[in-house]
């Protein structure tokens, strides 16, 4: 099947013209008139990924592996390694990422895996209504999303309605009409900010958030590929950080 067939129907299901400006989603590696044997879905990249993708196929991941202009391919950065293993095995590779987020996988993400009643959706914002005792829906989102321990703000007793954005959404705290935001990536600076706005936070992670993003993408586009007689597999993209609570041995 080439590559070009698959591009196409990926843009019909999320649009890559709906990505932020600063985003590099898209056909990143290879040409549309390569010819595809399998597809490998994943968050991300690595060099273990890697080597027990097939050659001749297609990985499409959530990050982009480039995001600014590449002034020098020396093999010895993130990026560089795996493209030059890419090219290699001839991979292609394909990202989807500002993109659905708009479109599927933060109401997927609030819905499917957190059980939010979503109640509307702005750009990349979902809403839903709670109304539980703060001490009681973080656990819950906690235990939904396997994290270790809980990094939150408090600032009141009580959740009525919730936002969220999957990823690192922080930059949006201006837009929340929420008393609770769940995003990833909270920085100290921006706890200051929602204390100051009132508004309580739950640090749901960037991995843990978006590691949905294979099997939402799996459901999507898996029968379209059987009708092509192609497969798609999820690969086993890791947290690249590991926790522990003190007193644990650090592995």
């Amino acid at each position: 099947m080439k590559l070009k067939e698959i591009y196409n129907f990926l843009d019909e299901l999320s649009p890559f013209e709906l990505q932020e400006k600063w985003d590099n989603s898209g056909l990143l590696v290879g040409s549309f008139d390569d010819e595809i044997k399998k597809v490998y879905i994943s968050i991300d990249l690595d060099l273990e990924i890697l080597e027990e993708l097939e050659e001749d196929s297609l990985i499409i991941t959530h990050h982009p592996l480039i995001f600014s202009p590449l002034k020098k391919v020396n093999y010895d950065s993130y990026s560089t390694k795996i493209l030059k293993r890419l090219i290699q095995k001839n991979i292609a590779l394909i990202s989807m990422h500002t993109n659905i987020d708009t479109t599927h996988l933060n109401r997927y993400v609030a819905r499917e895996i957190l059980g939010l009643d979503v109640l509307d959706t702005e750009g990349y914002i979902c809403y839903a209504n709670v109304n539980d005792l703060f001490s009681n829906f973080a656990n819950n989102i906690a235990s939904r999303l396997g994290l270790e321990y809980i990094k939150y703000v408090k600032c009141n007793d009580d959740v009525k309605r919730v936002a969220l954005v999957t990823g690192a959404g922080m930059s949006m705290i201006s837009q929340i009409d929420a008393d609770c935001f769940l995003t990833g990536d909270i920085k100290y600076h921006d706890a200051m900010e929602a204390k100051a706005r009132g508004i309580s936070l739950i640090d749901i992670r960037h991995y843990e958030s978006e590691k949905h993003f294979s099997p939402l993408l799996m459901g999507l586009i898996e029968e379209y590929l059987k009708k092509n007689k192609l497969k798609a597999i999820i690969t086993a993209s890791k947290n690249p950080f590991k926790f522990c609570t003190q007193g644990e041995t650090v592995e």
